[in-house]
């Protein structure tokens, strides 16, 4: 997904785009300071300046173990919008230009990795059942697993949430009434919609990802949502938040968020944000920096084990600034703070 995509699509200038952006803010710090503490028994993070403080004492700069480009497949753009990590420890990642989950296969010796799409998974065949109902492209946004092998994606333009079984080989959409947390939903703009996804707990997580920002609970068996909540970083104390991935690993949610370039570990029973990791300083390295329209982030896709944080790049077919005819997307492996590495 990109900001920055649709909204050259919707305006020519940018004085439309500053209208626009000053416009959902305005409206998010009125929304917000309302439902904040409203939203399904939830209560919110950080709300006071000492939980500010707090967390702040457990804010980490990212380290960079390693960073490889990945290779277009068929020469395609790619906008890596995902990531998750089996248990076995292999990648998977997503595109938001159509539904179907490529492998990540690291080359030894070399900074580049080929992106293998698996065979017979969202196929067009498995989605057609839902043909009639599809409005545009396939967006996805996110990927995750549970530990019966299922894979899951969030469709944005639609808010639908996708499964798809390793064994029967069929594909189901999972029958969730989101009007508990519809409020959070923006009437008309379908790219402020589901942006990341991550199973545990007995729970599917899903980010709404702006306007307003949000993290919705459902009970994976029932289905039924069962809390919402909205975790800030410590210098967020105001306004909206953008969401751009969710990750589950030793009973916590991480969750990226993009514009502040900083991925929260949050404990998902409190929503306490238990620690920050920014990663500012790798995203805008002179290699690692691409080319922009708008001072947005580039960070969607986040994976998270014992050792390392992986964030991925969806760079809207833009290329780095040092290298300007390479339009790949960036895999960044990152030394997780509590690794004994």
């Amino acid at each position: 997904m990109s900001n920055q995509r649709i909204w050259l699509v919707r305006s020519g200038f940018a004085l439309g785009i500053l209208g626009l952006v000053l416009f959902g803010c305005t409206a998010a710090l009125t929304e917000n300071a309302q439902t904040d503490q409203a939203g399904s028994g939830a209560s919110a993070s950080a709300s006071s300046e000492s939980d500010r403080a707090a967390i702040r004492a457990h804010r980490v700069a990212l380290e960079l173990v390693q960073s490889w480009q990945l290779n277009l497949p068929q020469g395609e753009r790619f906008d890596a919008s995902g990531l998750y990590e089996q248990r076995d420890g292999t990648l998977l990642t997503v595109s938001d230009r159509e539904a179907a989950v490529y492998q990540i296969e690291l080359l030894s010796g070399t900074n580049s990795a080929n992106l293998v799409k698996i065979p017979d998974c969202f196929t067009p065949a498995q989605l057609a059942p839902f043909a009639n109902e599809k409005l545009d492209r396939y967006d996805i946004e996110g990927v995750a697993g549970d530990e019966q092998g299922r894979l899951y994606l969030c469709e944005e333009i639609n808010r639908w949430i996708l499964r798809w079984d390793s064994t029967t080989r069929k594909v189901e959409r999972l029958n969730i009434d989101w009007s508990p947390v519809r409020k959070y939903f923006h009437p008309t703009d379908n790219n402020a919609s589901f942006e990341g996804i991550a199973i545990g707990g007995g729970r599917i997580y899903v980010a709404n990802e702006r306007q307003s920002g949000r993290i919705i609970v459902v009970d994976q068996k029932t289905l039924k949502i069962i809390d919402d909540f909205m975790p800030r970083p410590s210098t967020a104390a105001l306004g909206d938040i953008h969401y751009s991935d969710l990750s589950w690993f030793g009973g916590h949610l991480y969750v990226l968020l993009r514009h502040h370039k900083v991925v929260l570990e949050i404990e998902p029973s409190s929503h306490a944000v238990m620690a920050e990791f920014t990663f500012g300083a790798i995203e805008d390295a002179p290699e690692a920096a691409y080319r922009k329209f708008l001072p947005t982030g580039t960070m969607e896709g986040l994976a998270v084990d014992k050792d390392f944080i992986w964030l991925a790049t969806d760079n809207n077919g833009f290329a780095r600034v040092k290298f300007p005819k390479d339009i790949r997307p960036t895999l960044f492996k990152c030394r997780h703070p509590g690794s004994n590495l």
